[in-house]
């Protein structure tokens, strides 16, 4: 069962640009997977710049293949056009149905929402362990 996520950048004006994540939402792991890998403005607007993910850190194909590299798996690698979604504030963000909400401030740093209850509460993100 997928535990589903949105994932977005806070633009200069307030909106914010997403995508939609359909494995794996949980703080334990997109959470930290965006802290680890994804820790700058640069790299969060390149993730969201492909659109709409299946998975946000694997190695495996569509077809359950392996990959070269780790990363995230788009929907636009199988040929969908999923192209990121703009929301006007954070109220129109979080109001999605999603289990969770990520967002890369203009402050440089991730936050993550809970949206399991009936209002958006934020939540912790765990430190990344070190290999």
């Amino acid at each position: 069962m997928a535990t589903r996520s949105r994932i977005g950048i806070q633009l200069a004006n307030g909106s914010i640009l997403s995508v939609y994540c359909h494995w794996d939402g949980y703080p334990e792991f997109n959470g930290v997977k965006l802290v680890e890998h994804f820790n700058c403005y640069e790299k969060a607007s390149e993730l969201i710049d492909g659109g709409d993910i299946s998975c946000l850190w694997t190695n495996s194909g569509w077809s359950n293949e392996t990959l070269p590299a780790t990363g995230p798996l788009y929907y636009s690698s199988r040929g969908e056009d999923r192209p990121p979604r703009l929301d006007s504030c954070l109220t129109q963000y979080l109001n999605d149905g999603e289990e969770y909400a990520y967002l890369f401030t203009q402050c440089g740093e991730w936050i993550c929402y809970d949206l399991h209850g009936p209002v958006p509460y934020q939540v912790n993100i765990p430190v990344p362990v070190a290999a």
